[in-house]
């Protein structure tokens, strides 16, 4: 886990960034908002790549730049992996070449894997004799990380890794970014704009708008602030519960998550007992009970209470529920009125185990007929 301080600003005649952050960075932070927010903007002055006077950035105990304290430490010599969109590679080296310079660029501590680790990891056996200009868009990008990460960096800066790749060759990768966090321990600010990606991968979000930071903590309770509905885009991503996989019923075809409010099932997915996930869960497929249903074919019914709900005035009302996590329910004001609801009543939530959004599990479930066998087989 990293602690990342830093105050930047910087002005242009259209722009001007103004941001502060103090983030404990454990495993994928986002930095997520609409295009010309500064999400970009911000990790290159956090990673010097533009230098301005009087920004502070400081990882740890190691002061990156203090220009009060006359200490500006220059990017090449900063413990620091940086992914852009474009892979830059070296076009003269092969693909083992370009990985083993990673490991020549390492600093500071031993790391717990080895350069075989990290390409059987990044899939690229195969590829290890290639030049760059003989790969993929996505084989380029997977064996870029795969260079970054030998680095061993205190931080891995990712400025929108797979925005010029197709939606196959992002599944491809996503898992692997996935990885970075639990198995290789390298704390990544990932900047995006894709709601999807951000839901699926980070644990923490900071959301830019306009050159300002609204929020910044863990992902379930940003996504879920009635104040952020226009930036967060809530109808559609729904909440996110951060849970943990802790069982695998393979009789049954389901797998067991465990979060702060208690067990969630969901279709089997290709996932290792105690890894942590997001759960995301969209708001209209949520129904409301106040007495708990017998007889239904609804596996996930969690109790808790009502915390707030929002009018916009249409057809629906918004209700934030409190089922140890936060979780939003998108029912008609006929129902809101009918069932009497208001701040504190409690309710129990229902939730279809088949409600689970798979784009942002990204793994292989038992939806996924033709493969299922194979899931569910790994894990007899």
């Amino acid at each position: 886990m990293a602690k990342l301080v830093a105050t930047c600003a910087i002005g242009y005649p259209d722009f001007r960034l103004n941001a502060e952050l103090d983030l404990s960075i454990d495993g994928i932070t986002a930095v997520f908002g609409p295009s010309g927010s500064g999400k970009s903007t911000l990790l290159r002055l956090i990673a010097g790549l533009d230098r301005r006077a009087g920004n502070v950035v400081r990882v740890d105990d190691d002061i990156w730049q203090d220009d009060a304290a006359g200490i500006f430490v220059p990017p090449h010599q900063r413990q620091l992996g940086v992914v852009f969109q474009e892979s830059l590679l070296f076009p003269h080296l092969s693909v083992r070449a370009n990985i083993e310079y990673g490991a020549k660029r390492k600093r500071g501590a031993e790391t717990n894997f080895n350069v075989d680790q990290v390409i059987d990891a990044f899939d690229l056996r195969s590829l290890l004799d290639r030049l760059p200009q003989r790969l993929s868009g996505g084989e380029r990008q997977r064996v870029a990380i795969a260079r970054a990460v030998m680095t061993r960096p205190r931080l891995l800066i990712m400025d929108e890794p797979l925005s010029s790749l197709d939606l196959d060759r992002k599944d491809e990768i996503l898992p692997l970014i996935e990885r970075l966090g639990h198995d290789f321990d390298v704390p990544v600010l990932y900047v995006s704009h894709a709601i999807d990606e951000v839901l699926r991968l980070a644990s923490q979000l900071v959301l830019l708008s306009e050159g300002k930071i609204l929020a910044a903590g863990p992902i379930e309770e940003v996504t879920n602030r009635l104040d952020l509905y226009p930036y967060t885009d809530r109808i559609d991503a729904g909440a996110v519960l951060r849970a943990t996989v802790s069982k695998h019923d393979v009789a049954r075809g389901l797998t067991e998550y465990t979060f702060t409010g208690g067990v969630f099932r969901g279709p089997i997915v290709d996932a290792p007992i105690g890894q942590t996930v997001n759960l995301r869960i969209r708001s209209r497929d949520v129904a409301l009970s106040l007495e708990r249903p017998n007889k239904t074919s609804i596996l996930n019914i969690l109790p808790g209470h009502v915390a707030q709900i929002e009018d916009t005035g249409g057809p629906h009302s918004h209700v934030l529920l409190d089922v140890g996590s936060p979780l939003w329910a998108r029912i008609t004001r006929v129902s809101t009125r009918e069932l009497e609801l208001a701040p504190g009543t409690p309710v129990f939530a229902m939730i279809k185990a088949v409600a689970v959004d798979r784009r942002s599990m990204g793994r292989t479930t038992a939806m996924d007929a033709s493969l299922a066998q194979g899931v569910i087989s790994r894990h007899s």
